[in-house]
């Protein structure tokens, strides 16, 4: 390949092959500084930074508690992210000793290994108690102990930002709380402070709350604004 010389040339210099060679090689290599993902090679640090949830089932007699500790990576840099590290769960109840002892390793495993730990929640939402499940607080229905772990760690992972919310927009906002006034005025207030929500309400197949009542000629849910009529 032919250079084009656009100055004036004054001294000149033989460089033999092998010497070009041997200063390729000495010539200090400039790494390109990586951003620290989460794996197994990440080693735990003396403290975390965790969250504790209390679960209380209306049947049971003690509640369980899930702490989630996270770890954070890439700390003071533009790639600083907060990822769950730990889990543990407790309770009075030794009766879900074993299965609780269980979770608590596997769930752990699966954080410390990384990448996508979003599908955990599915998948534990997905087990069905055979005795039935049951309303939590709020009026949503929960098939499962188990089940309701996975909405724990859902609300976790939402909160540092490993997944999205998926908070009403205002317009959703003013439509439901006009849809409740008017049901308010047109009813007595309830003595059951456990749901917020009609006595007459249905189940809820978005959102899974019994929150859906008939305005309109139309069931419309006053918890997340699904409409059946589109």
């Amino acid at each position: 390949m032919a250079v084009k010389i656009e100055k004036k040339i004054t001294g000149f210099n033989i460089v033999k092959a092998n010497e070009k060679l041997l200063d390729a090689a000495t010539k200090p290599v400039k790494k390109e500084k990586t951003h620290l993902q989460m794996s197994e090679s990440v080693k735990r640090p003396e403290s975390l930074t965790g969250e504790t949830y209390k679960i209380k089932p209306p049947q049971a007699e003690h509640a369980l508690y899930v702490t989630i500790n996270d770890i954070v990576l890439n700390e003071g840099t533009e790639h600083e992210v907060r990822r769950p590290f730990e889990i543990f769960l407790s309770s009075k109840n030794m009766e879900h000793f074993q299965w609780t002892i269980a979770l608590t390793l596997i769930i752990s495993a699966v954080f410390r290994k990384g990448g996508d730990v979003t599908f955990l929640v599915e998948e534990l939402r997905s087990v069905f108690d055979p005795n039935g499940g049951y309303l939590r607080r709020g009026g949503k229905y929960v098939p499962s102990l188990v089940s309701e772990i996975g909405d724990v760690i859902e609300k976790h992972l939402k909160k540092i930002g490993m997944l999205p919310q998926d908070d009403l927009d205002e317009t959703q906002k003013l439509y439901i709380a006009a849809k409740r006034q008017e049901l308010d005025e047109r009813q007595q207030p309830s003595n059951d402070t456990s749901n917020s929500f009609p006595l007459e309400s249905q189940l809820c197949v978005k959102c899974s709350t019994k929150a859906m009542v008939r305005m309109d000629n139309c069931l419309t849910c006053l918890n997340c604004g699904y409409s059946k009529c589109g």
